[in-house]
C-alpha cells in the first residue's frame, strides 16, 4: 500500500534526506588503505593477505612486522636474516604456514649445512614436523637402519647420509662420533604422500615438500568476520574497513570521537526529517487506515531479539527433544573468552577447551571450525548421535548452541584423567604406574561402551587410545564421535572416503572402503595390543616391519615370541596369573585383527570373553588357558590367514598416532 502524502509535501524533505544520505556516505566510505590491504598473491602459491604483505605490491601497513613477502619468478619468499624460504601453503585459521628451503630448488646438492633458527621471529617449528638428520663425513655407515644416501657430500673415505630421529640411530649401537658433524632438517609430511611412499623418495625429495611453521601476531578473525582487513599501523593493530580504521573490529565501540559526531548528526537530522514527513502525513490526511498501516509496519519489521532466539531454541529442540542449549556468552566467560591455555586438544572438526560453567560444572567445549559453520546437517547428526546414547562407560553430552548461534559449540562432561594413550606411551607414562589390573579394567570397559554403541546401530569409526578417556578413579569414558554414524538395521556397509586414524584402520575398509560394525573390532584389537605393550599404533622410529603395531603384535605371535611384545612393567615374567591373563588377551587381540572381517568376533563376543578373562584368568571360551608364546594353535591359525598389510595413511605420528577427527 502506497501512503496519500501529496508530491509536493515530501519533495523537499527528500532533497534533504538525500543530501545528508549523500554526504555521511561520503564522508564514511573514503577509506584507502582498505583498497590497498586487498589479498594479492605472486601468481604461483596462496593468497597473501595479513599478517602477510607483499612488498612493492602493497603498502607495509597491510601486514605484520617480519612477514613481508617478496616475490621471485611469480614465488612468495620470506626473507630471513639467514635464510631465504619458498612459501609453499598458509593456514589463516591455525595461524600456521609450509616453507621450504630455496636451496632445495636451487642446489646441485642441496645438504643443510646448518640448523635454521627463528631466534628474535615471530615463527616458531610447528611440533607436527618430523626431523632428517643429515650426517656428514662419517667412518662408517649404519647396519640394519633405513639411511637416505647424499652421494654429492661423499668424499672417498668417508660417507654422508640422511636418517629418521638420531636417537633411534644411537639405540642401535651407532656412535655419533664417527661423524665429523650432524644437522637436523624439518620435514612435513605431505597429505598425498603415506610411510611407504616416503622411503621410496629420496632426500631431496623429502625437504622439497617443506615444513610447518606457526607464527604470533595480533588475532585478525574479529576484524575479518566484520568486513574489514587487517593490518598493523602506528606501531598498533588496526581494523581497515570501507569506511574508516577501528581498532578491533567494524562497528567496533572503540571509534574515533569525530566519528561519532558525524554519524549522531546525521542520524538525529534525518530521524528527525523523517518525523515531520510523518507528522505531515498524519494532519494532511487523517484516515485510520493510515494509522493502521504505521502500526502494522511498527509491528511487523521490529520483532525483538529475545523472541528470534526462542524461536531459534524452539527450532533446535523440536529436531532433538530434550538437548540443553547454552548461550554463546555463556560459554565464552566459562572458558575465558577460548583462552589458548585453556585447550585440551584439537581434532579434524575442532578444537576442544576446558571450561566451568556458572553452576560450577566442568566442562570440555568443542568449538567446531569456522569452515564447519556451513554443516549444519552434520553437526545436528551429531547431537543426535549423542543424545540418543547414555552408558557409564561414554562421555555425556550436556548441550550446545543453537543451529543459529554465533558459533556451534558441543559442550561434554570433562573427564580429568587424560587419555589412555597419554598413560601408557605419553606424558603421563612412567613405568609400573599402570599396572596390569587397571589396563584389564580399561579393555572390558571400553568393550562394553562400544558392545552397547552397537546394539544401537552405531558404529564409533574412531576408536583408540587417545579417544579413550579415564576419570580420577581410572574409569573408562570413551570419546570423540565426530565420526560416528548412525545406520537403519538393514544397512550392512556403507561406501565412503576412508577416514579414522593410522594403525587403527581396518585394512579392509581401507581397501574397500566398506564400514561395518566389524571395522570397529579391528581397531579395539589394536587398542588391546597396546595394553599389553605400552607400545603407540605407529612410532616411524621402529624397523619399518614394525612400524605398525598390528603388524608387529602378528609377527611376534607367529614367531612365538610374545614376550617380545608385552610390556616388563606388567608381571608377564613375575606373576603367573598376570602371565595367563596377557596371554588370553594377546590371543583375543589376534583375532580381532584378521584381514577378513569374517573372521573377527562381534564386540558383544568379545565383551563376554573379557569378562571371563578378568574373572577367573582365562576365557571360558577356551577349555584351558592357552600360552601363545608355547603354542602352536595360534600360528596356524596365521598360516591360513596371513598377515594383515600395513594400511596405507595420510598421516603418522612420532610418538602416538595423529588425530584426525573432530
Amino acid at each position: 500500500m502506497i501512503l496519500p502524502i501529496s508530491i509536493h509535501y515530501i519533495k523537499p524533505q527528500l532533497c534533504i534526506i538525500t543530501t545528508i544520505f549523500f554526504f555521511a556516505t561520503t564522508v564514511l566510505s573514503s577509506n584507502p588503505k582498505f583498497k590497498a590491504c586487498t589479498p594479492k598473491s605472486c601468481g604461483n602459491g596462496p593468497s597473501i593477505r595479513y599478517p602477510f604483505w607483499i612488498s612493492y605490491e602493497q603498502e607495509s601497513f597491510c601486514g605484520y612486522p617480519h612477514f613481508e613477502i617478496t616475490c621471485m619468478d611469480k614465488n612468495p619468499i620470506l626473507r630471513t636474516p639467514s635464510y631465504d624460504f619458498l612459501v609453499k601453503d598458509i593456514s589463516y585459521s591455525n595461524s600456521s604456514f609450509t616453507v621450504g628451503n630455496m636451496a632445495a630448488y636451487e642446489d646441485n646438492c642441496p645438504v643443510p649445512l646448518y640448523n635454521y633458527s627463528f631466534h628474535q621471529t615471530p615463527f616458531t617449528y610447528s611440533s607436527e614436523n618430523w626431523n632428517l638428520s643429515f650426517f656428514y663425513n662419517c667412518t662408517t655407515e649404519p647396519i640394519d637402519y633405513p639411511t637416505y644416501k647424499v652421494d654429492c657430500a661423499r668424499n672417498a673415505s668417508h660417507y654422508s647420509f640422511a636418517v629418521f630421529h638420531e636417537e633411534a640411530l644411537e639405540h642401535k649401537n651407532y656412535s655419533l662420533n664417527r661423524c665429523q658433524f650432524m644437522v637436523n632438517a624439518p620435514f612435513s609430511m605431505n597429505a598425498s604422500v603415506n610411510f611407504t611412499g616416503l622411503l621410496r623418495m629420496n632426500y631431496i625429495e623429502i625437504l622439497k615438500m617443506g615444513f610447518l611453521l606457526n607464527w604470533t601476531a595480533p588475532d585478525c578473525k574479529y576484524c575479518e568476520k566484520s568486513g574489514g582487513r587487517c593490518g598493523f599501523d602506528g606501531n598498533q593493530f588496526l581494523c581497515f574497513c570501507k569506511d574508516k580504521s577501528y581498532v578491533k573490529s567494524c562497528g567496533s565501540d572503540k571509534l574515533n570521537w569525530h566519528r561519532k559526531i558525524i554519524i549522531g548528526v546525521c542520524s538525529g537530522v534525518v530521524g528527525l526529517i523523517l518525523g515531520i514527513c510523518v507528522y505531515i502525513c498524519l494532519r494532511r490526511r487523517k484516515n485510520s487506515y493510515v494509522m493502521s498501516y504505521i502500526q502494522s509496519r511498527s509491528l511487523s519489521s521490529d520483532p525483538s531479539s529475545k523472541d528470534t532466539e526462542k524461536g531459534s531454541q524452539s527450532f533446535t529442540q523440536s529436531i532433538i527433544p530434550g538437548v540443553h542449549l547454552f548461550s554463546y556468552e555463556e560459554l565464552e566467560e566459562a572458558t575465558n573468552y577460548f583462552d589458548p591455555s585453556k585447550e585440551l586438544g584439537e581434532g579434524g572438526f575442532g578444537t576442544v577447551y576446558f571450561g566451568k560453567l556458572r553452576d560450577g560444572r566442568s566442562v570440555a567445549v568443542k568449538r567446531l571450525y569456522e569452515n564447519n559453520y556451513r554443516r549444519v546437517a552434520q553437526f545436528m547428526n551429531e547431537i543426535k548421535i549423542l543424545t540418543r546414547i547414555d552408558h557409564p562407560n561414554l562421555v555425556k553430552l550436556y548441550g550446545c548452541t543453537s543451529r543459529h548461534s554465533r558459533e556451534l559449540l558441543l559442550v561434554y562432561e570433562y573427564i580429568p584423567n587424560g587419555t589412555v594413550a597419554d598413560h601408557l606411551h605419553g606424558q603421563r607414562s612412567k613405568p609400573g604406574t599402570l599396572p596390569w589390573h587397571i589396563r584389564m579394567n580399561i579393555a572390558v570397559e571400553t568393550a562394553s561402551a562400544l558392545k552397547f554403541l552397537h546394539l544401537r546401530d552405531i558404529i564409533h569409526r574412531d576408536v583408540k587410545t587417545n579417544n579413550i578417556l579415564l576419570d580420577s578413579n581410572f574409569r573408562v569414558k570413551v570419546a570423540d564421535f565426530g565420526l560416528s554414524r548412525l545406520f537403519p538395521h538393514h544397512v550392512t556397509h556403507v561406501s565412503t572416503a576412508p577416514q579414522g586414524t593410522p594403525g587403527y584402520v581396518d585394512p579392509e575398509y581401507h581397501e574397500c572402503y566398506q564400514l561395518t560394525n566389524k571395522s570397529d573390532v579391528y581397531s579395539f584389537g589394536v587398542v588391546l595390543v597396546e595394553l599389553i605393550s605400552s607400545l603407540p599404533a605407529v612410532d616411524i622410529t621402529r624397523h619399518r616391519h614394525e612400524i605398525n603395531l598390528a603388524n608387529m603384535a602378528i609377527n611376534k605371535i607367529h614367531n612365538q615370541t610374545l614376550q617380545e611384545l608385552v610390556d616388563p612393567n606388567i608381571g608377564f615374567e613375575s606373576d603367573f596369573k598376570a602371565r595367563k591373563m596377557i596371554s588370553a588377551v594377546a590371543e583375543l587381540a589376534f583375532q580381532c585383527l584378521q584381514s577378513s572381517k569374517e573372521m573377527r568376533p562381534s564386540m558383544e563376543e568379545v565383551a563376554e570373553t573379557l569378562k571371563d578373562i578378568q574373572s577367573d584368568g582365562k576365557s571360558k571360551s577356551q577349555p584351558e588357558v592357552m600360552d601363545i608364546s608355547s603354542t602352536s594353535d595360534v600360528v596356524v591359525l596365521l598360516k591360513d590367514d596371513p598377515p594383515p598389510p600395513s594400511p596405507d595413511s595420510n598421516a603418522m605420528s612420532k610418538t602416538t598416532t595423529p588425530n584426525t577427527s573432530g
